[in-house]
């Protein structure tokens, strides 16, 4: 049974659910048009397998099913980092880098980091990561995976220098001016095109993920 729509866009309906079990998250591909009924199974089908490597880990959804059109998981109790910012929390990042050195470990890079609302501030105040649709996995010492893995850990320092610039390190500082040619060439031609799809076409008004627009 529906408790809320949580989202709705044209990737699908997410709306939290009442099982037996207790809460869970819904995704639904059922009303998605036809023309994107391919990227949107195809992004359903991404993050169902990157939740399938994080089985177990803490602060992190877990797959409850896909059958190809719905796709259901736990439901993570907190709130958008956006939401619920964590100034001045230390704590929150410590904890938010030990948690992405737990996903790393499984070979998984979570790639889309840079949106506050993949954050959570979860009911005990620690940190929570949601939407892996467009996750990538891979041997977590090849070279290809170690740089994904930086680009998330860049992504969590930007947040931190945001909401907790005091707590930042010499060493994350120069981290966080080393660009590497995947952020490089992203912003040079994907985010473009980006903006053009989901503004023009999608009529996306999120703020890529960062919060309604002030």
């Amino acid at each position: 049974m529906e408790i809320q729509a949580l989202k709705a866009d044209s990737f699908g309906r997410i709306a939290l659910m009442r099982g037996s079990a207790g809460p869970f998250v819904r995704r639904d591909l059922s009303h998605v048009p036809p023309w994107l009924r391919l990227p949107a199974w195809w992004l359903a089908r991404r993050e169902a397998s990157a939740l399938r490597h994080v089985h177990g880990l803490a602060a992190m959804p877990q797959l409850l099913g896909w059958d190809g059109r719905i796709l259901d998981r736990s439901y993570l109790d907190g709130a958008a980092m956006y939401q619920r910012p964590p100034h001045g929390d230390v704590a929150y990042f410590r904890a938010a880098r030990r948690l992405l050195q737990s996903l790393h470990r499984r070979g998984v890079a979570h790639n889309d980091l840079a949106k506050e609302a993949n954050w959570l501030v979860l009911a005990n105040g620690r940190p929570g990561i949601i939407d892996f649709q467009l996750a990538v996995r891979g041997h977590p010492r090849s070279r290809w995976m170690r740089l994904l893995a930086r680009e998330d850990l860049r992504h969590l320092l930007k947040h931190k220098r945001t909401y907790c610039p005091q707590a930042i390190t010499p060493v994350e500082r120069r981290l966080l001016k080393r660009h590497s040619w995947v952020r490089d060439a992203w912003f040079r031609s994907g985010k473009p095109v980006y903006r053009f799809v989901t503004r023009r076409i999608l009529k996306w008004e999120d703020n890529e993920g960062q919060g309604p627009k002030p």
